[in-house]
Formats: C-alpha cells, sequence, structure tokens
C-alpha cells in the first residue's frame, strides 16, 4: 500500500488485500501439506510412544489448519479494516532492519559457493548430532511428592525392616526442607505389589518454599548413606510410569518355562549354551531372580509310615507349628480379628528347636518332627514368576554386529530343535522383533515422507532446483533447535519435540514465502533474475519475517530466564528448542 501511495497509484484497500491473499494462499496450502506430512511418519509408531506421541500430532495437526484459516480470513478482514489508514511513512525500525540485512546479504550473494558451504555445514552438524539424543517421553517432573523405594536383603525379618525404614525417616525429617515423611512396611493384603516384608516405601513431601534441587540433593545423600540397602529416589509421576514407559530393548529374549525350580534352570542353562553359538550373539546369560533362605522341611517315608503318619500330616502340622494356622475369628468393635494357632518363638528359635517340635500321630501320640523329616536350611528364589500359569526363566542374548531380526530368526530356528522333558518348553518373546519392525516401518515412512516433500515443493516452485535447494536448507534450519537440545542435557522430551515441531513451521513457511515472492516479482513486475531480484525480495520479506521470529522469542523467553523450576519441565524445553532454531532459520 505504501508503495502504490508513493507511486502515486490509486488502488483500492480491498483490491490490495485480496492479490496478496491471493499471492499467499498457494504458499500456505503448500507449506500445511509439507508439515502434515513431516509428522505422519509418527503415526506409524506404535505401542507406548505411539500412545505418547498421536495426540500430539494431531493437536499440532489441528494447530497448523486453524493457522492457515486464519491466515486466510481473520488477518484479511483484519487488513481491510486497519489499513485503511495506514501510514505513508515506512517504520525507522524496519527501514533500519531492511538496510541491516541488505548490507549483509549482498557480499554472501555474491560468493554463492561459501553460502551453499555454510548450508552444508549446518545439515551435517544436525545429523551429527541426533545419535547423542537421548529420547524419553515423560520429562523428569520437579514434583514435590517423592516415593523411595526401600530393599533389604531377601529374609529380612518385619521387625529389622520396621527399624531400618524408621532410621531412614528419622534422618529424612531432619533435612531442611523436609514437610512430612511417612513409610509402609511389605504389602498390603489384597495389594498388587509383588514385593515381601523386606522392602519399604517411603514418602517425602518437600515444602514449597524449599530449593528443590538442593533439597532433593539432601535427600538422596541421606539413602545413599545406608550400606546394604538397595534404594531408589523418585517422583511419584516417575514411578507410576515406570509400567508403562518400558525401557528400549535391543536384545533377544528366550523365554523358559517349566514347573520344577532345579530342572527349570537346567533347561534354561542348555537353552542358553544353545543360543550361544549363534552368529551375532555377543553375551548370554539366565536372568535369576534373587536368593534367599528357607526352611524346607523333607519327610522321611519310611519313618512316617511306622507312625501311622501321611506325609500331607506331616508337612501340615510343620506349617501349622512354623507357621500357624487360621481357626477362628473374632469380632469386637466392628472389626474382625484373625485367630492363629502358632507355636511360640522360643520353640522355633533354631533348627534343632524345630526338629524337636511334636507331631499328633492318628493313634493319639507325638513324635518330634526330626524323628519322621529332615529339616534344613536351603536357598531358594524370592519371587516365583509365572506366565500363562507357568514358572519361567528368561535366557537373554546380547546382540552385536548383525541385525536383531536376523538373530532372533536364528535363535528361534535353534530352540525349536531343543528336546524338552514333558511340561518344559521355550519360545522367543516378540518384544525385541517387534521393535525392530516399528523402526523399520518409522524408517520406511520417513523415506516415502521425505520424497514426498520433495514433491510438494516441485509442484509448489515448478522447479526441480528450488525444490532441491529448500528440501536441503530444511535440515539446516532445525540444527539450531537439536544443538540446544545437546547443550541443555541432550534429552529429547516430548517438549523439545514440540520445540522443533514449532522450529520446522516457522521454516518451511519463511522458505515458501520468501520463493514465491521472488518468482511473483520475477512474472509479475519485471524484475530480472539477478543479484537485485534476490536482494528486493530479502528486503520485503525481511521485516514480517524478523518479527515474527522476535514475537515467538519474546514469548517463550520468560521460560528460559526462569531457569529449571516446577512446573515447566515441558515448556522450558520447548522454548530452548525454539529460541535455538529460530537462530538457524
Amino acid at each position: 500500500l505504501r508503495e502504490r501511495r508513493a507511486q502515486g497509484i490509486a488502488t483500492p484497500v480491498s483490491k490490495e488485500v485480496l492479490d496478496a491473499t491471493l499471492e499467499v494462499r498457494t504458499p500456505l496450502l503448500y507449506t500445511t501439506l509439507i508439515l502434515f506430512l513431516s509428522v505422519a511418519p509418527i503415526l506409524f509408531v506404535r505401542g507406548v510412544a505411539g500412545a505418547f506421541f498421536h495426540p500430539l500430532v494431531l493437536s499440532y495437526g489441528l494447530a497448523v489448519v486453524a493457522s492457515m484459516i486464519v491466515a486466510l480470513t481473520v488477518t484479511p478482514a483484519l487488513c481491510l479494516i486497519l489499513l485503511r489508514r495506514a501510514p505513508r511513512r515506512e517504520s525507522p525500525l524496519v527501514a533500519w532492519l531492511e538496510r541491516l540485512h541488505e548490507s549483509a546479504l549482498a557480499p554472501i550473494i555474491r560468493r554463492g559457493g561459501l553460502a551453499f558451504g555454510a548450508i552444508v555445514v549446518l545439515a551435517m552438524a544436525g545429523l551429527a548430532v541426533v545419535p547423542f539424543l537421548n529420547p524419553s517421553l515423560v520429562p523428569s517432573f520437579k514434583e514435590r511428592s517423592l516415593l523411595i523405594h526401600l530393599t533389604c536383603v531377601p529374609g529380612t525379618s518385619q521387625p529389622e525392616m520396621s527399624r531400618v525404614a524408621g532410621l531412614v525417616c528419622r534422618d529424612l525429617r531432619s533435612i531442611p526442607g523436609v514437610r512430612d515423611v511417612g513409610a509402609h512396611i511389605g504389602r498390603a493384603l489384597q495389594g498388587d505389589q509383588v514385593v515381601n516384608v523386606n522392602a519399604s516405601q517411603v514418602w517425602v513431601t518437600i515444602d514449597p518454599r524449599a530449593n528443590y534441587g538442593k533439597t532433593t540433593a539432601a535427600i538422596q545423600r541421606v539413602v545413599d548413606a545406608y550400606p546394604g540397602v538397595r534404594h531408589k529416589v523418585q517422583t511419584y509421576l516417575k514411578a507410576a510410569s515406570e509400567d508403562v514407559v518400558p525401557r528400549s530393548e535391543d536384545d533377544v529374549i528366550v523365554r523358559v518355562y517349566g514347573d520344577v525350580e532345579g530342572s527349570l534352570r537346567s533347561q534354561a542353562e542348555n537353552v542358553r549354551k544353545t543360543v550361544a553359538g549363534v552368529r551375532g550373539v555377543e553375551k548370554t546369560y539366565l536372568r535369576l531372580p534373587m536368593q534367599q533362605v528357607t526352611l524346607e522341611t523333607e519327610v522321611d517315608l519310611a519313618a512316617a509310615r511306622r507312625h501311622g503318619l501321611k506325609p500331607g500330616d506331616v508337612r501340615r502340622g510343620a506349617a501349622t507349628l512354623l507357621s500357624g494356622i487360621q481357626v477362628g475369628s473374632l469380632f469386637e468393635a466392628q472389626k474382625v480379628f484373625d485367630v492363629v494357632v502358632w507355636s511360640t518363638p522360643a520353640t522355633r528359635h533354631s533348627l534343632h528347636d524345630i526338629g524337636d517340635l511334636l507331631i499328633d500321630t492318628p493313634s493319639g501320640g507325638h513324635v518330634r518332627l526330626g524323628d519322621v523329616a529332615t529339616v534344613r536350611m536351603v536357598s531358594a528364589p524370592s519371587v516365583i514368576r509365572h506366565d500363562a500359569v507357568k514358572r519361567y526363566l528368561d535366557v537373554v542374548a546380547e546382540v552385536k554386529g548383525r541385525g536383531l531380526k536376523s538373530v532372533a530368526t536364528d535363535i528361534t530356528n535353534r530352540v525349536r530343535q531343543v528336546q524338552f522333558p514333558l511340561e518344559y518348553h521355550a519360545r522367543v518373546l516378540g518384544e525385541s522383533a517387534e521393535a525392530h519392525a516399528t523402526r523399520r516401518r518409522l524408517l520406511v515412512s520417513a523415506l516415502l515422507a521425505m520424497i514426498g516433500v520433495l514433491l510438494l515443493l516441485h509442484e509448489g516452485f515448478e522447479n526441480w532446483r528450488l525444490a532441491a535447494l529448500s528440501f536441503l536448507t530444511l535440515p539446516a534450519a532445525i540444527t539450531g533447535g537439536l544443538l540446544a537440545v545437546v547443550v541443555t542435557g541432550g534429552v529429547l522430551s516430548s517438549g523439545a519435540i514440540a520445540g522443533l515441531l514449532a522450529v520446522s513451521h516457522i521454516a518451511v513457511s519463511s522458505i515458501m514465502s520468501l520463493i514465491t515472492r521472488y518468482q511473483s516479482l520475477e512474472r509479475n513486475e519485471g524484475e530480472i533474475l539477478g543479484i537485485g531480484l534476490a536482494l528486493r525480495g530479502a528486503r520485503e520479506r525481511v521485516a514480517p519475517m524478523v518479527m515474527t521470529m522476535l514475537a515467538t522469542g519474546m514469548a517463550l523467553l520468560p521460560a528460559v530466564m526462569l531457569r529449571d523450576v516446577p512446573g515447566l519441565e515441558v515448556v522450558r524445553p520447548m522454548a530452548i528448542v525454539v529460541l535455538g532454531g529460530l537462530l538457524t532459520t
């Protein structure tokens, strides 16, 4: 409008707005399609990662469509209303930006090879940092409620575990900034946790006014000071999400099923030796549960028969004396208490005392437990794991130097040739093969999306050279965001991915609008292809592009300036990535 008025051309504002809208309509459409294709491979991700990222892609797609609709409808309407009395004088800031940009751009245009080299270096830098990124579905939320898991050696008694947990709670309460501490031992009667009385959970609440980093570090130091106690300090969300966010599994697992512990371990060892001979398998081992000391009573059948006892009679009598048996219930004050018959602690203090326990005989007499059975201490698994109502042990094969799918296929063929006793069998778990198939499907879809983006760029510019140049520029544009992720720890969280999507949107729209403006100047206004065309198109687009980036950066800058505080676990990584990406865009 200013240029028309400066040239003395009286053009209606409505016509100028309409012409400008029609000029940007096609670039906006192709920008939207390119952005959709860029995120389409994420829709092929399955499992937990797909559950996390599919809503993100859907929200992103809806936001892009809404942005295009606003740009083609609301923005022209506002321009028609607000620009009827547009100032004839150009903004001093815009004029200064145009002069600064033109003076910096002119030498670069005259040295085209240097510009292409810079783009290639940026793109290679972005690709080089990708292997160093650590994907994380769930960010580390700075919750004020912490959950500490404490686990002592199997066989630890409930009084001892209560004593250890009490000492830990006492030390935690002495930390400045800790408001509340509570703990529970073992598992509730019908709880879903597979733990024994040698495990405890400690809940810690941090005061909102306390320094989060210093307080959590002090809590970690207190827990680390207890030798022999395995522990893990987590936020509640982190602990709750462990079951739904599995770790990446690049190993092949063979699950061996059976009934008896000794025979099961023997068969698993045979499978391990068989799997170890497969090419590409670097290391094999058994995932064995932790062992604990257990009291075992083996009935002497001949001695029991002489006293008229059956093996079941001996086992039930021993179990009653050693573990107790519920014989009734006591109701008092609307509460129910179990009535249990159990031997006194003094009578089961040692193996000799247990051997002296008396078992009732059918004739009404008594016999020592040691006379009809052998009582000894043995090692037994602390947890008996079941799958499909069968005990199992996992044989893990670490793969290196060969494709995971090929190794899994060879292992499957080897396992099929192993002869197992009755009621024993093995199978190769499908998680590794499924993960490999997902990665392959994601790679294929990404390659197809890249080809689709190149074709859309060609369709939009009607020129293969411009399409190829724009295609190679896009990775360089987001390099700043990737480098920002590496500098801030290398964790590619959902917030960082959202930031990369935002940077991609800005980069694609900037490239499309700039090149289509060049083409419009050449076709409609008689500009000749050369340095003059490049400088004019860049000068006309520099103000909108810089203002867009400044507005975006200023909106996100407070999230970065507030540092790593609770509540910004998603927004802050996104802001850092966007600010880094704007520098290279």
